[in-house]
């Protein structure tokens, strides 16, 4: 059954499964492969997109919820050369390492910024804590969460 949703800002039509994961549809659907899969019990976090504007683990969200949602994916919040300030920050305080998590990481930073534009260390930890990073990147990660937040108020 053909199903319609926004995904980065495009309408997109995919003829598959309604109970098919959001993550499968984004990936093989769509070939947006920015999201991951990591553990397809949203344990981890590392297929987080935007629902709605909601970070949501999109192994767990079947299309058929998704239908006529708006979707954003890791390719929809900046590029290469116009990097969304979340990512500059990411990239100024060095977080990746391996890199696996990160797109998880930086759709739930962005959420959260979105909600909290000033958020202390303690709200930074209860709105990442779902999203594990193997490599332990959590005091650069926090350092990215902070360093976006000043950026987007101009400072």
């Amino acid at each position: 059954m053909a199903t319609t949703l926004t995904v980065n800002g495009q309408s997109q039509t995919v003829d598959l499964p309604d109970d098919m994961p959001l993550l499968w549809v984004l990936r093989e659907g769509l070939n947006l492969t920015g999201t991951k899969f990591g553990c397809g019990i949203a344990s981890c976090g590392a297929c987080t997109v935007h629902l709605n504007g909601e970070a949501v683990r999109s192994c767990q969200i079947p299309l058929s919820d998704a239908a006529g949602a708006e979707v954003v994916t890791i390719e929809g919040l900046g590029t290469p050369t116009a990097l969304h300030v979340v990512q500059s920050a990411w990239v100024a305080a060095q977080v990746a390492q391996c890199g696996y998590c990160q797109s998880g990481q930086i759709m739930q930073a962005t959420a959260l910024l979105a909600v909290t534009p000033d958020p202390t260390d303690a709200e930074i930890d209860t709105a990442m804590e779902g999203n594990l990073c193997r490599c332990g990147t959590y005091p650069r990660i926090r350092a990215a969460v902070k360093d976006a937040a000043l950026r987007l108020k101009g400072v």
